[in-house]
């Protein structure tokens, strides 16, 4: 009855579908969701295969703090729609079909003795916005893989400006010491491999203050996952 009075429809234009919390056909095939050969730090899409382990430009230029990351998909078209309605918009709903995505796109990296963490929102932008996004995609993914997932094992005790705007050099030196473990979590982190999930990562700024964070707390290594990924494009 209730899906005849409320039938599912696509979470990004609002066709019906099957099943709620998911995309219509249409939607699925214009979503970029990364496929194939990727870069093994930071999940962007690389051209060609190859069976060997490759990087891309950025992370080969660049020292990652964390061993191994995944994307589910590109920062553009209905991939960029979908992060900003879960951002900003309010369309907490996301997060669930979003933990799916992630989910397939970890499977490379997750281990059994993996916590997984989100990076944390300073507090006072957690008033703001009233949620933290990357915390639901953390819990999405923990439920998933029954993984433990603990929302609060990092805090962001800085407010930082917007990183929107500004270059590389700019965005690493705006959030240098701005992430730390709590201190009433930090031994959950102890000789354990760290999953760090994010929204979006751009130049990998944020990703590397909070694994820096976790390796000082004593994490044996770090891994990240972000849902969204900001690629180059030639």
């Amino acid at each position: 009855m209730l899906q005849i009075l409320y039938p599912p429809r696509c979470i990004n234009c609002g066709d019906m579908v099957e099943s709620d919390f998911g995309l219509c056909g249409k939607c699925w095939r214009n979503t970029p969701f990364i496929e194939g050969l990727c870069c093994d730090l930071c999940g962007t899409p690389l051209p060609g295969q190859s069976s060997e382990t490759e990087f891309c430009d950025d992370c080969l230029t660049r020292p990652r703090p964390w061993i191994r990351g995944r994307a589910a998909f590109c920062y553009n078209d209905i991939g960029r729609k979908l992060v900003l309605a879960l951002k900003h918009g309010d369309h907490q709903e996301i997060a669930r079909p979003a933990g799916l995505w992630l989910t397939r796109a970890a499977r490379p990296i997750l281990h059994h003795q993996m916590i997984i963490a989100p990076i944390p929102l300073h507090w006072t932008r957690m008033i703001k916005r009233r949620f933290n996004q990357s915390a639901l995609l953390a819990q999405e993914l923990a439920k998933n893989t029954g993984h433990p997932c603990c929302p609060d094992l990092l805090v962001r005790h800085i407010r930082t400006k917007s990183l929107e705007g500004q270059g590389h050099e700019a965005r690493f030196e705006t959030v240098t010491g701005a992430i730390s473990p709590h201190p009433k979590r930090r031994h959950h982190m102890i000789d354990r491999s760290v999953l760090l999930v994010d929204d979006v990562m751009t130049s990998g700024a944020t990703m590397a203050a909070a694994a820096e964070a976790c390796l000082a707390a004593g994490a044996s290594d770090v891994f990240s996952l972000v849902l969204a990924r900001v690629a180059k494009h030639d």
